[in-house]
Parts: C-alpha cells; sequence; structure tokens
C-alpha cells in the first residue's frame, strides 16, 4: 500500500489516502492505533466516491466510537477514475466485467491492509445501491467477512443473475436496507434479492422515501450492527 500525502488528524481520527496498485483509496484509524486491528471495507453508490460524506461520517463513527478501523476505495469509472461521460459512469456497473474488476480490486485493496494488520481480528463490509450491486460479490467470495450491511439494490436488470447466484452463498449475519419509494429498484426485486442471501441472521429494515432518502437513523443502526460482531481494542465514547 502506497500512501499519498500527508495524513490529516481530526478529533482522533487518522485520514490516509491511499494507492494500491490503481486503485485510490482512503483509510481512516484511531490516532495513535498499533497492532491489529478490526476493518471495515465501504462501498459507494453510482456516480459517487471514496469520500463521499455518508462514507466519510460512517467511517469517522466505526473509528471514533469503537475504535474499528475503515476504508474505501473509488470503484471503476468512479472518483479519480472517471473516464468519458456522465452517462457511461452511471452504465457501465451493470457489466459483467466491471464486477469482476471491482471484486478483484477489493481483495487486492484487502491484501494491502491486511499486511498492516487491519482486518486480522475481524472484518466488516458496507455498501449501498452499486456498493451492494459490486460489494455483494465479494462479500459472497471472501469467507473472512464477518458481518455486512448491504441494500437500495434488487434483482433488477442486467446485474441480477450474477447477485441471484452470488447473494445465496452469503453466511455472515447482514443488515440489509429498503426504501420502500425507492424509485431505482422495484419493491419486489429489492425484497427478492433480502431473500436470496444464504444467511440465517439476516434483518431487513424498511424506511419510507426515495432511495437516496436514507435518514440517519439508519447510518447509527449500521455503525450499531457492524460493531456488534467487530469486537475493537478500543472505545472512544466522545
Amino acid at each position: 500500500m502506497e500512501r499519498v500525502g500527508e495524513p490529516v488528524v481530526s478529533r482522533g481520527v487518522v485520514e490516509q489516502p491511499f494507492l494500491v496498485g490503481d486503485v485510490p483509496g482512503v483509510l481512516w484509524t484511531p490516532e495513535g492505533s498499533e497492532g491489529a486491528r478490526p476493518l471495515v471495507l465501504l462501498g459507494h453508490g453510482a456516480t459517487l466516491d471514496k469520500q463521499t460524506p455518508y462514507l466519510v461520517s460512517l467511517a469517522r463513527r466505526l473509528v471514533r466510537h469503537h475504535g474499528i478501523s475503515a476504508a474505501s476505495v473509488d470503484f471503476p469509472g468512479h472518483g479519480a477514475r472517471v473516464v468519458g461521460a456522465m452517462a457511461d459512469i452511471v452504465s457501465m456497473w451493470t457489466k459483467p466485467e466491471v464486477t469482476d474488476q471491482a471484486v478483484g480490486e477489493l481483495h487486492a485493496v484487502l491484501a494491502a491492509l491486511d499486511a498492516e494488520g487491519l482486518g486480522q481480528t475481524g472484518l466488516g463490509y458496507w455498501g449501498m445501491s452499486m456498493g451492494t450491486l459490486l460489494g455483494l460479490p465479494f462479500v459472497a467470495a471472501e469467507p473472512r467477512i464477518q458481518v455486512a450491511v448491504l441494500g437500495l439494490a434488487g434483482l433488477t436488470g442486467p446485474p441480477a443473475a450474477r447477485l441471484a447466484a452470488d447473494a445465496p452463498r452469503i453466511s455472515c449475519p447482514v443488515l440489509f436496507l429498503q426504501q420502500w419509494d425507492d424509485e431505482l429498484f422495484p419493491r419486489g426485486d429489492v425484497l427478492a434479492l433480502f431473500d436470496a442471501i444464504g444467511s440465517i441472521d439476516k434483518r431487513l429494515h424498511v424506511q419510507p422515501g426515495l432511495h437516496s432518502a436514507v435518514p440517519l437513523e439508519e447510518i447509527e443502526a449500521s455503525e450499531a450492527f457492524l460493531a456488534a460482531y467487530l469486537p475493537a481494542a478500543v472505545t472512544d465514547a466522545r
């Protein structure tokens, strides 16, 4: 892992940009932390990037409240990796080869972070919308993941076959978020994806509103769910 620039320290959280190959990412860790520590990988939605505000907020919560490190990357064609028009960015995640690329990159990033002791005492994944469309196959393929928060996605369009094949392979505890009035994924398709997940321990949280109207309480619920399965060495409730 190549660190890029100087870290930024704020209220006990160290934010460090990095590169793994040509994949840019950001790592959040507790200030002064040493040794092995649990890790949550975060996946952003379509047209967004590794530092979209809701990811930064969740990452900082995990670090400050539970001593859990967090990392996110720019998915193919997003953030610092944008190539072409916005229409191309929106459509590219429907291509099977992009899913394979994203899964491979997440494995490479995990290996790089693991070499620094991150994720060795617990590993989780959080990703909504495209973060589920690309992240669910990663969760299915990575047996070390102990807990996942997924949602805002369904068995809709070209990705449906891949998701339907991968979802039954997931066995870790899963919290799944759904927006009841989601304009991008029909209710039935979202419920079908939740039903397909193979985990015995899976919970469905449903809120009214459109796709992007996830309330703060679900970010808080995500934090609590992840922390419950990833015991940390340090707790800071400031």
